[in-house]
C-alpha cells in the first residue's frame, strides 16, 4: 500500500490532513497552494513536503495525489493536472475531499490511468487547531482501487470510512451542513435574540451552550423523540404563537427560521406528524409576514 501523498490546496482540510498523515509516518511531497508564500507557510504546518506556487509534474512523484481545492476549483485543477501528466498519471490514486462533489470531477485523470475517489471528513476545520478525527465518519466513494486507499487513511487517522453511492454525496454533504453550518447560525441567533433582552455575549452564551450539550446527550443516550422538549413537543401552540409574535420585532429571518423549523420537528420528531404539522401552521397563520 502506498505510504507517499501529494497534496494540492493547502487550505485548512490539506494542511491538517497533512499534518496528521505526516505524524502516522507517511511522506509528504509536493504541497502545492496559490503562491510561493502560501505554499511555504503551508508545509511549515504539515511539517514536511515540498512547497509548490503552481501545479507541476512533481506532483506525480507521490503515489497519492489529494486535491484539497475549493468545490469550484476542482474541476479545474484536475483538467490541469490531466495535461501536464501525461503517462505519469497511470497508476496514481487521486482523492479529493469535496463533500457534495463525487468522483466524477476527476474524470479527465481517470481516463488516463489514475485510479479515482473521494475521501470526506464529516468534521469542522477552523484551521485555527488540528480537530479531532477519531471516531468520525470519513465518507468514501470511488472505483474500487482508489476506494482502497481511502478507507485505509480514515483508519490510520482514527476515523470511520462509510461507503457511499455517488449520487448520495450532495445529500450527504447536506446533512452535515444542517448540523455544523445552519445549527450554528441557530446558536448565534438565539444567543443575540438573549443579547437583546439584556443578558451580555458571555451570559447568553452561558445560557445556550449547556442546553445545547444537554440536548446533545438526551439525542446520544435515549433518541430523538425522548430527547425532544419544548411547546410543539407538547402540544402547546399558544406558546408558539407568543413565540411568533415576539420574533416580529427582529429580522423576518428569525421568523422564518422558527417557523421551518418548527415544521421540521413536526415531521421528523412527532409521533402524529400530520397533527403537529397542522397545529403550527395554525399557531402561525396569523402572522403578519407570509411564512408559507
Amino acid at each position: 500500500m502506498p505510504r507517499t501523498i501529494s497534496i494540492v490546496g493547502a487550505g485548512r482540510v490539506g494542511k491538517t490532513l497533512g499534518r496528521c498523515l505526516h505524524r502516522l509516518g507517511w511522506r509528504i511531497g509536493a504541497v502545492v497552494a496559490r503562491s510561493d508564500a502560501h505554499a511555504k507557510a503551508a508545509v511549515r504546518r504539515i511539517g514536511a513536503g515540498r512547497p509548490q506556487g503552481r501545479l507541476t509534474r512533481d506532483v506525480f512523484e507521490a503515489d497519492v495525489i489529494l486535491l484539497a481545492t475549493p468545490d469550484k476549483t476542482l474541476a479545474g485543477v484536475a483538467e490541469q493536472l490531466a495535461r501536464i501528466a501525461g503517462n505519469a498519471c497511470r497508476g496514481k490514486v487521486v482523492l479529493h475531499t469535496s463533500g457534495a462533489l463525487d468522483s466524477g470531477v476527476l474524470a479527465p485523470l481517470a481516463r488516463l490511468g489514475a485510479a479515482t475517489g473521494s475521501l470526506h471528513p464529516m468534521q469542522t476545520f477552523t484551521g485555527r487547531e488540528v480537530p479531532k478525527l477519531k471516531g468520525v465518519v470519513f465518507a468514501v466513494e470511488g472505483d474500487p482501487a482508489a476506494r482502497r486507499v481511502a478507507e485505509r487513511i480514515a483508519r490510520e487517522l482514527g476515523g470511520v470510512p462509510v461507503i457511499i453511492d455517488a449520487s448520495s454525496k450532495a445529500a450527504y454533504h447536506a446533512a452535515g451542513a444542517l448540523v455544523a453550518g445552519h445549527s450554528l447560525a441557530l446558536i448565534e441567533a438565539a444567543t443575540r435574540i438573549l443579547m437583546r433582552s439584556g443578558f451580555t455575549r458571555r451570559r447568553a452564551m452561558q445560557a445556550v451552550l449547556p442546553l445545547t450539550r444537554q440536548m446533545l446527550d438526551n439525542f446520544e443516550r435515549f433518541g430523538p423523540q425522548a430527547a425532544w422538549t419544548g411547546p410543539i413537543a407538547r402540544g402547546d401552540y399558544a406558546v408558539v404563537q407568543a413565540h411568533e409574535k415576539a420574533l416580529r420585532a427582529y429580522p423576518r429571518e428569525f421568523q422564518w427560521a422558527y417557523a421551518a423549523l418548527a415544521l421540521l420537528a413536526g415531521r421528523v420528531l412527532a409521533k402524529d406528524s400530520k397533527a403537529t404539522i397542522a397545529g403550527v401552521k395554525r399557531a402561525l397563520k396569523n402572522s403578519k409576514r407570509r411564512l408559507f
